[in-house]
């Protein structure tokens, strides 16, 4: 009987296929994730016209997604190691694909705030699971790299949701931007067959034989035999108090930590939810001055 450490045998494959496989389809869900998140500020000006919303209305309807992202994340984070990173992602691209297109047929600010929140819950609780089981399957020399390019899907899904608004909204309505986010929905059964179970879950659930044959697609040196003994090395921490991050020196590094946090996501989701409305306005007030 051999012991085969999992761990081991993933950190040292060389990048094949099977990482190509699992990094297509994170950073697909990451553009349509960063889609959905940033589509509010391109239909912004156009909610504000229709339906009468003064900055502080818009404001808070555009902050209910980050509420439900926040939610998101500690619900579905957690949940994963129950249920599975698989379905835990299916899950939420079920919820932030399937109310970002009910979006396109709210009649008010309250079923759009509604669905922006529920939305939200899925755009958060996806991010760490598709982080999760990408740094779970790359190999240690490139696992960084993987991450950051998976990352970058964020960026090119906030790109598209302004392009396809250019194209879209002046033709068929700031509804169609919404109507779009089906796609994800369409794919999930592709999704659903390609992406693979995170490895430690399934011989959590003592599913051995699933796990054998998902680490020779991670690497085909590895020849599995039946009496192959699989384990994972974890190290497991005795827990650390939140204290502890103000002690022994470490107050002051620990909240210019906090606030450079605070400081760049404040500037990213503030200029992406306001950015599309604050432009006219300042080429409005230059050409009064003119």
């Amino acid at each position: 009987m051999r012991k085969i450490n999992v761990h081991e045998v993933i950190d040292n494959a060389r990048f094949n296929r099977f990482h190509w496989m699992v990094l297509f389809w994170c950073a697909l869900i990451i553009i349509f994730d960063g889609y959905d998140l940033v589509i509010y500020g391109v239909v912004l000006p156009m909610l504000m016209k229709e339906w009468g919303l003064n900055p502080l209305q818009a404001g808070a309807l555009g902050s209910y997604a980050l509420f439900g992202m926040m939610f998101g994340a500690l619900f579905f984070g957690p949940l994963s190691d129950k249920i599975g990173r698989k379905k835990a992602i299916t899950l939420c691209v079920m919820l932030f694909s399937g109310f970002t297109v009910l979006n396109g047929f709210a009649r008010n600010p309250t079923e759009f705030g509604l669905c922006r929140f529920i939305a939200g819950l899925g755009i958060g609780g996806v991010m760490p699971n598709v982080v999760a089981l990408m740094n779970e399957y790359a190999p240690k020399k490139i696992r960084s790299t993987l991450v950051a390019i998976m990352f970058s899907g964020y960026s090119v899904g906030g790109m598209l949701s302004a392009g396809l608004g250019i194209v879209l909204i002046p033709s068929f309505g700031w509804q169609s931007v919404f109507y779009v986010a089906v796609l994800p929905l369409l794919l999930l059964p592709l999704i659903m067959y390609f992406l693979p179970e995170s490895v430690g879950f399934m011989l959590r659930q003592g599913r051995d034989e699933e796990a054998r044959n998902v680490l020779e697609r991670v690497d085909p040196a590895y020849v599995a035999l039946a009496s192959d003994e699989l384990h994972m090395s974890e190290v497991k921490g005795t827990g650390t108090p939140v204290l502890q991050l103000f002690r022994e020196g470490r107050a002051l590094r620990t909240l210019m930590l906090w606030l450079a946090f605070f400081c760049c996501l404040l500037m990213v989701y503030a200029l992406s939810s306001w950015l599309p409305k604050l432009m006219p306005n300042a080429r409005d007030q230059r050409q009064g001055r003119i």
